[in-house]
């Protein structure tokens, strides 16, 4: 491989040297602490399941985001840590990075086709890379940070710890989605959450309202009311001869 200046920036040459180490420590704590606060009988699933989790999380999920970090901003300080010259293929080793490291905190919560879709892919990467440095190794590159430091252990480490550990994890182990927890099923949750809420009270009447309801009243009482020639006689107009005469009745006031 073509080398560069081996000068390497101090902070960066130490992040390189101790990360892998630091975050593999940190997957162990992790994965004690939740041992530890899990319902008890603790079982040897649920120990191989919960490193195998924090392994995502930090081994490969926050080492991915680092290496795409490195390789896409610190450019010239990720190739010097390897002891090669800078090349455009760094871009893409560092969204290769990216992706690994993203997908490997999804598969940490998730189930086990997941997991182990993810560990497949760190597998292959990580192997690969650690099989390079190992050959540039003997082929008489300088042991840089990059390429034979803790680095060099967790390349091969890593992967074979994630898939014994699938192995060794019940199917059952891992949390599975439950349906409210997709997106449809929390949309559909809501919904019934607004369909069971009180509806809100009828609004009052309003005044102009009331008196709309008054004058159709009125309207329709005046419309319906019988025509005053088709009311009865009134019986005191009657008696008084000043009502109607009947048909064929004498007049009182003749006789």
């Amino acid at each position: 491989m073509p080398e560069a200046d081996s000068s390497l920036s101090l902070p960066v040459g130490v992040i390189v040297t101790v990360l892998p180490a630091v975050l593999w420590a940190a997957a162990v704590v992790f994965a004690a602490i939740a041992v530890w606060r899990a319902p008890k009988p603790i079982t040897f699933g649920l120990i191989a399941d919960k490193l195998l989790r924090y392994l995502f999380v930090f081994p490969l999920g926050v080492q991915g985001l680092w290496g795409f970090f490195g390789h896409v901003f610190l450019t010239e300080d990720a190739a010097g840590a390897l002891g090669w010259a800078q090349s455009p293929f760094q871009y893409e080793v560092g969204v290769a990075s990216l992706g690994l490291g993203l997908a490997s905190l999804y598969a940490a919560f998730s189930g086990f086709a997941a997991r182990a879709a993810v560990a497949i892919v760190a597998s292959c990467f990580l192997a690969g890379a650690g099989f390079g440095h190992v050959m540039d190794i003997l082929a008489g590159d300088t042991l840089s940070p990059g390429k034979a430091a803790p680095i060099l252990i967790t390349d091969f480490v890593t992967p074979i710890m994630v898939l014994v550990l699938l192995i060794l994890t019940p199917r059952g182990a891992a949390p599975a989605v439950k349906a409210k927890d997709t997106v449809a099923g929390r949309i559909e949750e809501a919904l019934k959450q607004v369909q069971e809420e009180p509806q809100p009270a009828p609004r009052a009447p309003r005044l102009e309202d009331e008196l709309e309801q008054a004058r159709q009243a009125m309207r329709g009482a005046f419309t319906s009311a019988p025509k005053p020639e088709a009311l009865p006689p009134a019986q005191g107009a009657e008696r008084s001869g000043a009502g109607p005469r009947r048909k064929g009745h004498r007049d009182r006031a003749n006789t």
